[in-house]
């Protein structure tokens, strides 16, 4: 995948396939330590141990649409082309989390991409009239912090206004874009 974001929203769609309710996304930049951290946590249903020794193998799916599962492989082979790693806890009933992590300054590490649309993917993808799945987005860069909290734009909002609506979608775009320029230090 050519950047980040797209391995984060394949991984995070797992977690809403998972019926988790909430799915928590915190990237950390850490020049300091030249390090690029990924994690992906959800409530949902997590894998029993069996699954979990096997989630790295491409051919194995839980889904029923294709034979292969490659999110959580091809997020592997590109931590480990970079000096990381990839490592997956989970319990069943419980949820699983998902901790990736890079050198920050490798020649090979695609950039971290375009989160505010990744993050609008998710809202949409979480929010219909049979789930309503809660965000929470967070990147830190050094000691600077952002962070979208899907619950507390619903609590704004009131039940009166759908996070769907293309209104408050872009609201949340510029949003997210704004504070990520803002944690770059304004470029």
């Amino acid at each position: 995948m050519r950047d980040l974001s797209l391995h984060i929203l394949d991984l995070a769609q797992n977690s809403i396939s998972a019926e988790a309710s909430l799915v928590s996304i915190t990237i950390i930049e850490d020049m300091v330590k030249d390090r690029l951290t990924i994690c992906i946590e959800d409530n949902g249903r997590g894998m029993d141990k069996d699954f979990l020794e096997k989630v790295m193998d491409p051919f194995v799916t839980t889904r029923t649409s294709r034979k292969v599962g490659l999110g959580i492989p091809l997020m592997y082979a590109a931590c480990k082309r970079c000096d990381g790693d990839l490592i997956i806890e989970s319990e069943r009933n419980v949820g699983t989390k998902l901790t990736a992590t890079f050198k920050h300054s490798h020649i090979d590490r695609a950039p971290v991409g375009d989160m505010a649309e990744t993050m609008l993917s998710l809202i949409i993808s979480g929010s219909d009239e049979n789930r309503d799945v809660d965000f929470v987005y967070r990147h830190v860069i050094g000691k600077s912090e952002y962070c979208l909290d899907t619950r507390e734009i619903k609590s704004a909002l009131g039940n009166d206004v759908s996070m769907a609506e293309p209104d408050v979608l872009m609201w949340i775009k510029d949003y997210i874009n704004e504070g990520l320029v803002n944690l770059r230090g304004g470029v």
